[in-house]
């Protein structure tokens, strides 16, 4: 199939059915465009858009931000999960403002030296934030480049090589072509392309979908089954983060203990939080976000 079959009905669809998410209008930063890309990393949109909202309106420039304390960073990170992304945009901001002025640099490799920022979000906030010709590849665009040109239910567990290649041979030669295809294929992928029940009556280009042409065959590669999330250690982070967000200063050791009864748990999941720098130990042996006042 030859790569511009596709681009023209892609885009067309999207003209009409993108989602109206506040990072993609009219006037959103290249700072908005990158804080929404680390939030959106293995979350769902409908969790990321009021917590997004808030992080601009507090942080609107990575100066903002990178004047504040890492533990406001976490704190206003909320529920949104991997809260470690949190403590890398901070420090993506401080060094935005050390290196870059304070502005979010366009180049590629200058994003992808930023903390925290690695190939994914570093070619999305070049493309979407400044035109530039990059292959922007989440799971979304890998599952419609497996069916629409390689025929197959669902892409390899992990990234290769190989779908690197054949995203850069769908992009379009134009920067502003380039940007506009990978927004609107990554949308057909969480929209329309999904991975159970997908829309193939929706899709624009089922007509040239091989894998929709060959009669939707079955995925031959394994599919991920999710993980439990009641007592893991995960779970235990979690509710003790929640203990040190919404206080107003550091945490006695009881007031920990009444988040998760534990101990050998709980003081395993507190030094991980520790280690990750996510909340810190005081000499008194009460526990604070990081970088909160003494």
């Amino acid at each position: 199939m030859p790569r511009s079959d596709l681009h023209a009905p892609v885009t067309d669809w999207y003209t009409r059915a993108a989602r109206d998410l506040p990072w993609r209008r009219r006037g959103t930063t290249p700072w908005g465009v990158l804080v929404s890309e680390v939030m959106l990393q293995q979350t769902p949109v409908a969790r990321v858009v009021p917590v997004w909202q808030h992080w601009v309106q507090r942080w609107p420039e990575p100066a903002d931000l990178a004047a504040a304390a890492p533990g406001d960073a976490v704190r206003a990170w909320d529920r949104l999960g991997y809260p470690r992304r949190a403590l890398r945009l901070h420090g993506a901001a401080v060094a935005v403002v050390e290196r870059h002025g304070g502005r979010v640099p366009g180049d590629h490799d200058l994003l992808l030296a930023l903390p925290g920022v690695g190939g994914y979000t570093a070619a999305a906030v070049a493309a979407f934030a400044f035109g530039r010709r990059h292959p922007v590849v989440d799971t979304n665009v890998r599952r419609v480049q497996a069916r629409a040109v390689r025929g197959e239910a669902l892409p390899a567990p992990a990234l290769t090589a190989a779908e690197r290649r054949l995203a850069e041979q769908l992009l379009p030669d134009d920067p502003a072509g380039a940007a506009a295809w990978s927004v609107a294929v990554m949308e057909l992928g969480a929209l329309v392309c999904t991975a159970r029940g997908p829309r193939c009556g929706d899709c624009p280009v089922r007509d040239r979908c091989r894998w929709h042409l060959a009669g939707r065959p079955a995925a031959t590669t394994p599919v991920r089954r999710s993980q439990p999330w009641a007592g893991t250690d995960r779970m235990v982070r979690g509710r003790l983060l929640a203990v040190l967000r919404g206080a107003d200063g550091p945490v006695a050791a009881a007031e920990l203990a009444a988040a998760w009864d534990d101990d050998d748990q709980r003081g395993r999941c507190l030094a991980t939080l520790v280690a990750d720098g996510l909340a810190e130990l005081r000499p008194d042996g009460t526990v604070a976000l990081p970088g909160g006042a003494p």
